[in-house]
């Protein structure tokens, strides 16, 4: 078993490294654009009904897992990169922090788009906010796909 850790090449911590890096960076761009389109929303409908803005904050929320879902992989990869990591491991990290950090982008622009329109549109029509609700949770389980994902390959290495 030494002999195959010894000839590991010298950037083999690189991939695993670039997994942790994709995980973070791409959720927590999904996670920003879905909080920054849902804000816009919210603030264009505060001044139509202010008393609603607690409730409209669920988008935002929502996209704020999405960046945890990254830091967790990003922390697990991470800590997994030690001397004797190999090749296999690191490209398995590499794929993981691409899972979980692609799908997290997806899903942050989903539930910008959805919160935006959503809290909009309850403004207008309180009834609409269940099936806003239904469609943010709809958008939430594409990040939460990418994360089951990103956790089997994390440790499959």
């Amino acid at each position: 078993m030494t002999d195959v850790v010894e000839k590991q090449p010298l950037y083999t911590p690189f991939f695993g490294a670039m997994g942790a890096t994709a995980a973070m960076a791409f959720s927590a761009l999904g996670a920003a654009y879905g909080t920054a389109k849902s804000g816009t929303g919210i603030a264009a409908m505060s001044v139509m009904r202010p008393e609603l803005i607690m409730k409209s904050v669920i988008p935002v929320v929502m996209a704020g897992i999405i960046a945890i879902y990254g830091l967790v992989v990003a922390a697990l990869i991470a800590n997994s990169i030690t001397k004797d990591y190999t090749l296999f491991t690191s490209f398995c990290h590499l794929g993981a922090g691409l899972s979980v950090g692609l799908s997290g982008l997806a899903a942050g622009f989903a539930i910008g788009i959805v919160g935006d329109a959503g809290v909009r549109g309850t403004a207008q029509q309180p009834r609409l906010f269940v099936g806003m609700i239904l469609i943010l949770i709809f958008a939430e389980v594409l990040g939460l796909y990418g994360l089951i994902v990103a956790l089997i390959l994390a440790t499959r290495g």
